[in-house]
């Protein structure tokens, strides 16, 4: 299937998982800091690669993903496009030589929940493939000082991935809490840490939320604010 944003179109026909709220979230979203080199981690379509292609004309923007036919398609996303390159490679073996200034990852999420028969949407749904513990730790070694790593997750795993980060010296500087609906209960959670600054969370932490529909269904002005440079 092919979505057309506002300055490219991204076809996802080939990936497990399909383009989606969360990938656009996260790639809007991205603190926007002066970047030399981007890593999308389990980049998959290279919608959110391709996002910050388009924010971040200067930098290079690399991606990585353990599915090859992914890649292959992120590949023709962003080809021709700003500077950079999608990878075939896990986190774990990504040893490029160099260290970035933002690593963004949409990453896999259930871990105690029925397996999907499609063994694709599998590994990219699971942390069996890469566990939040594995995520922080690479993300810490790969990331310069004063880097930031940029995360879109459940709700429910906010606890557990701020202590992961504070053990790797990575502190929060930035949440957002995003709800479907105003009377609902947080749905995902944006977190942004930045490396070396304390072994403890910034004193400056900024906190908000964001609603993703407004009262008759449609997209908030909020969320249609955060996303105007994509949608439509």
């Amino acid at each position: 299937m092919s979505f057309r944003f506002k300055q490219f179109y991204i076809e996802d026909s080939k990936c497990a998982m399909k383009v989606g709220t969360d990938g656009v979230l996260l790639g809007a979203w991205a603190p926007t800091n002066p970047l030399t080199r981007i890593l999308d981690v389990g980049t998959g379509s290279g919608l959110i690669a391709r996002m910050l292609m388009q924010r971040f004309p200067e930098a290079e923007v690399e991606g990585i993903d353990i599915d090859e036919a992914a890649v292959e398609q992120a590949r023709e996303n962003v080809k021709g496009e700003g500077k950079g390159d999608i990878y075939l490679s896990r986190l774990q073996d990504w040893n490029p030589g160099y260290q970035y200034d933002l690593i963004v990852s949409n990453p896999p999420y259930f871990q105690n929940s029925l397996k999907n028969p499609d063994k694709g949407r599998q590994t990219a749904r699971h942390t069996d493939t890469l566990s939040y513990a594995e995520l922080i730790k690479h993300s810490a070694r790969l990331l310069e000082e004063d880097g930031v790593l940029a995360l879109i997750l459940p709700a429910e795993s906010e606890k557990e991935v701020r202590g992961l980060a504070a053990a790797e010296r990575l502190s929060l500087t930035r949440v957002t809490r995003v709800y479907s609906k105003e009377n609902k209960k947080p749905k995902r959670v944006l977190l942004a840490f930045v490396k070396g600054v304390s072994g403890l969370e910034v004193s400056g932490l900024e906190e908000d939320t964001l609603v993703l529909e407004d009262e008759k269904g449609g997209r908030s002005a909020a969320y249609s604010k955060l996303c105007q440079e994509f949608y439509l």
